[in-house]
């Protein structure tokens, strides 16, 4: 899982609208079933959250599956955090073309791929209480595909 080149962990960029809800979750997912071979961060396309902390449902329903979001803070893509990335995880079709219209660089635009197979992850912003939940189970059933040995 790590880099065979470097021998450092793979890093795995999550990246959603707002940085507040699903990018997070997905990061804290990927790192715990990582483990030491994975280093995760979370952004957002948009500058709606920077700064702040994991959208509270998004924090509570992430905590009753043991996963802690509270010392997430918003921040947003960037040009470095791209570069930092060996895998840029997309959370939605919206988000994934976000990012690859913005990138110049086919080196950096082969990095990103969606979490989930042609599907997105269901956004819960301003949805109840369930939707956060959902959204916990949805990440966790896609985490594993994307700690498979890296290829490149």
């Amino acid at each position: 899982m790590d880099d065979t080149r470097t021998g450092r962990p793979r890093r795995i960029l999550t990246v959603c609208k707002g940085g507040h809800c699903r990018a997070p979750l997905a990061a804290a997912v990927l790192a715990r079933h990582g483990g030491a071979a994975v280093e995760t961060r979370a952004a957002a396309i948009r500058n709606w959250h920077i700064g702040e902390a994991a959208h509270p449902t998004m924090v509570e329903a992430a905590a009753r599956c043991g996963y802690d979001l509270t010392g997430h803070r918003g921040i947003q893509v960037s040009p470095e955090l791209l570069d930092w990335a060996d895998t840029v995880l997309a959370m939605d079709h919206t988000v994934h073309d976000a990012l690859t219209t913005q990138i110049t660089d086919p080196s950096t635009a082969a990095k990103v791929r969606l979490y989930l197979d042609g599907q997105d992850v269901p956004d819960p912003w301003e949805q109840p209480d369930e939707a956060f939940t959902a959204c916990v189970t949805v990440v966790e059933a896609g985490a594993d595909r994307h700690l498979e040995p890296a290829t490149t």
